[in-house]
């Protein structure tokens, strides 16, 4: 007797199974309908981007046997979805310390001028900051920097350190610095006018910081030469945003508040 196989679809409707291949950028492959060819530069949800050699882009459905690669028919699926990367080095660029605790804070105490200061401090080394156990408190001005030192009262295991705006020789800064002679503070300080000047102008899109006359406000000087709005907080808070890393800010200031925290931990 005759022995029929109990699977009845015909054997022209039967096909082998083909490998599932992820759409990883800069895979080529061949679209079967149209004879499209093109390097994957997107997959979203149900469809790939190919661009080919002349740089012409089509989107095409992620449909089963809908590519040749290598010449072999195959299903374009979508890659899984990798994970995320930990950050290997924090934005002052020291090594970072995956699920490290903020450690209990010292004595001691950085104290910059103003509010922008230590945001932009915070902004860069905070994770380091936390790490170090070191807080960084701002004062509204020096002028009162001796008295201010007094009321610390600083000693070895409560070391002070101090960043000073513009100072430069000649400057009043420069002469409050130097009348604070206490042997466990330091007082350092960058050339700029204001800290905003301490942000690379690549950082922000613009060619250089503008040149603002003697005995105008700077900061409002800076919004108006730049075409920005008469806001200072708000023209802060579009330069704060532009700061990612330590390779957004100038040298003279880098150098200083690594100098600084450095002298609070005792390294």
């Amino acid at each position: 007797m005759r022995q029929y196989d109990p699977d009845l679809t015909p054997s022209w409707k039967k096909q082998a199974p083909v490998p599932e291949v992820p759409a990883e950028p800069d895979l080529v492959v061949e679209e079967v309908a149209t004879g499209f060819c093109g390097a994957v530069i997107r997959c979203e949800a149900g469809t790939v981007t190919l661009e080919d050699r002349f740089g012409k882009h089509r989107v095409f459905p992620l449909a089963p046997r809908g590519f040749l690669l290598d010449g072999r028919t195959v299903t374009l699926v979508r890659p899984a979805a990798a994970a995320p990367v930990r950050p290997s080095r924090t934005a002052s660029g020291s090594i970072a310390v995956p699920g490290a605790r903020a450690r209990v804070a010292r004595a001691g105490r950085i104290y910059v001028e103003g509010r922008h200061d230590a945001e932009l401090v915070e902004r860069v080394w905070g994770d380091d900051l936390r790490v170090e156990g070191v807080v960084v408190e701002y004062l509204e001005g020096v002028d009162d920097l001796p008295a201010i030192v007094r009321d610390f009262r600083p000693g070895p295991d409560a070391r002070l350190g101090v960043l000073v705006d513009h100072l430069v020789p000649g400057s009043k800064e420069a002469r409050i610095a130097a009348s604070v002679t206490d042997p466990h503070v330091l007082v350092v300080g960058h050339p700029y006018v204001d800290v905003w000047q301490a942000v690379k102008p690549s950082a922000l899109g613009i060619r250089a910081w503008p040149s603002v006359p003697h005995g105008q406000d700077w900061k409002t000087g800076v919004c108006r030469a730049l075409d920005w709005p008469d806001n200072t907080g708000a023209a802060w808070r579009q330069i704060l945003g532009r700061v990612h890393s330590y390779k957004d800010l100038e040298p003279a200031l880098l150098g200083r508040v690594e100098e600084l925290i450095d002298w609070v931990t005792g390294a």
